[in-house]
């Protein structure tokens, strides 16, 4: 396919392909905030703490993320096209499996399930996208994607609220079942068949193993310090760090790494990375709060909750894809600047609600975030892919895949974390809904002003790179 660089529009079939990846990224997006609105009621249904309730959340971030660079890989070795559709098939299986599962260890399990098809649908969907797509229409495309994950985002709340609201928990993961069914059909008929780039290259499967077994204790480890039993968090904290450092010692002597380590020399690239992880850190915390500071703070019904949660996705949807496609004229960095000082704002008006606010100061605040979000979020893997060269641009969309995904789950364990310490262990060891508002307010405050210091951060950063040239030069080629 011709990659027409003199125009600043897609073609027609370009528009088809992003369409079709981007059916992906509004399952993603749906399942992210369809599951978070429900936590309350699932933690209520199985009678369990809000940190083994986030585990609903956690063991699916954990594996997807995992698998990321993985995923990355063996879609160039084998071929785009079949491997994202066996993720899909993957992903909607777990959706079935996680609808019936009777105890919350089963669901926990199915949701690990679910997640390595979602984990292929996330890490090959940028690398389908760019490999049609010349550099003056990357940032447009990339958000369409960014825009479609959004609206996922954006109904997860309704929908998730609703089915919980009128059913039950356990038709949130139902609803995936069409969808998948029909992205496996438009998959089959829209996507092109091309060759693997790398048909001969090797998974490193004991560097997958390497980075699981850290992430996995690097979030136990979090969600354990919290608690009574603090040593045991301590410990597994250790062997996320011992386990992080055999990952990172295998990729420098691996013939077939994962990861080419040597792109992290860039400042440029590391930095922007960061600042994906550091962004999505925060949405998923404040994400994951929300719904119970609705339900149980302000003692709102679940379905009216999940349509006050629109706020932050209608934000991020209105924003997206008109700041993706400037910062293909003016670049990128002046956009991601702006998206997070507002993001900045944003988060302190959060850490300023009490049990005494309105419902219109949440709707007001979440749309402000999500506005700053959309306007950082696709110049950021934007400058991220231009920052990478041609031949390691695929494993690089895997990464920022992996860093948004990693941003989420630490942003869940982080909140948890921040939340213990000031309440104490009262909040890993009792049920949210067994608190009263005032006792867990602070906890809430105390969550939402960390990461406002968090965005901060990630503001110091971009300052510390150079604008990229406008555009980048050639189009893209998948490799690894």
């Amino acid at each position: 396919m011709d990659n027409t660089e003199s125009s600043a529009r897609m073609t027609k079939k370009e528009l088809i392909i992003v369409l079709v990846v981007s059916l992906g990224s509004f399952m993603a997006g749906l399942d992210a905030t369809i599951v978070n609105i429900a936590l309350p009621s699932i933690a209520k249904a199985f009678d369990i703490p809000t940190v083994q309730a986030s585990w609903v959340l956690n063991a699916y971030l954990i594996i997807l993320v995992s698998l990321l660079l993985a995923a990355s890989k063996i879609g160039d070795m084998k071929g785009y096209k079949m491997v994202f559709l066996t993720g899909f098939g993957i992903f909607t299986i777990g959706s079935a499996l996680c609808g019936f599962a009777p105890l919350i260890d089963l669901l926990i399990f199915f949701r690990m399930i679910q997640a390595v098809g979602g984990a292929v649908i996330a890490a090959l969907g940028s690398v389908m996208v760019t490999a049609y797509l010349g550099s003056k229409v990357r940032g447009q495309a990339l958000g369409l994607v960014a825009m479609f994950t959004m609206l996922g985002v954006a109904l997860g709340p309704v929908i998730g609220g609703f089915l919980t609201s009128m059913f039950s928990w356990r038709f949130i993961f139902l609803v995936n079942i069409p969808i998948g069914v029909l992205a496996i059909i438009l998959g089959f008929l829209c996507i092109p068949l091309l060759k693997p780039s790398k048909p001969d290259a090797k998974l490193d499967f004991p560097a997958v193993l390497f980075l699981f077994i850290s992430l996995f204790t690097l979030i136990s480890g979090l969600n354990a310090i919290t608690g009574p039993d603090v040593m045991t968090g301590i410990i597994a904290l250790v062997i996320a760090c011992l386990f992080g450092i055999m990952f990172i010692f295998r990729q420098k002597k691996s013939a077939e790494p994962l990861l080419n380590l040597s792109l992290f020399k860039n400042r440029a690239y590391s930095f922007h990375n960061g600042d994906i992880l550091i962004l999505q850190l925060g949405l998923a915390g404040v994400m994951f709060l929300m719904p119970f500071y609705l339900e149980i703070v302000k003692e709102l019904p679940t379905g009216t909750s999940g349509a006050l949660l629109l706020a932050l996705p209608i934000g991020n949807i209105l924003t997206g894809p008109i700041s993706g496609k400037m910062s293909d004229v003016i670049g990128t960095k002046k956009p991601i600047i702006v998206g997070f000082i507002i993001c900045i704002i944003a988060l302190f008006l959060l850490s300023t609600l009490s049990i005494h606010s309105h419902a219109y100061e949440v709707v007001m605040y979440l749309f402000i975030l999500g506005a700053g979000a959309g306007i950082a979020f696709a110049p950021l893997m934007s400058a991220v892919m231009g920052e990478s060269p041609e031949k390691d641009r695929g494993i690089t969309s895997g990464f920022s895949k992996m860093m948004t995904n990693l941003g989420s789950s630490l942003g869940v364990a982080l909140t948890m974390v921040v939340a213990g310490f000031t309440m104490g262990p009262k909040m890993a060891m009792v049920a949210a809904h067994t608190i009263k508002p005032a006792e867990i307010m602070p906890a809430f405050q105390s969550a939402f002003f960390f990461y406002m210091v968090m965005q901060i951060i990630g503001l110091i950063l971009i300052f510390l790179v150079r604008e990229q040239q406008i555009p980048m030069s050639g189009p893209y080629e998948p490799g690894v």
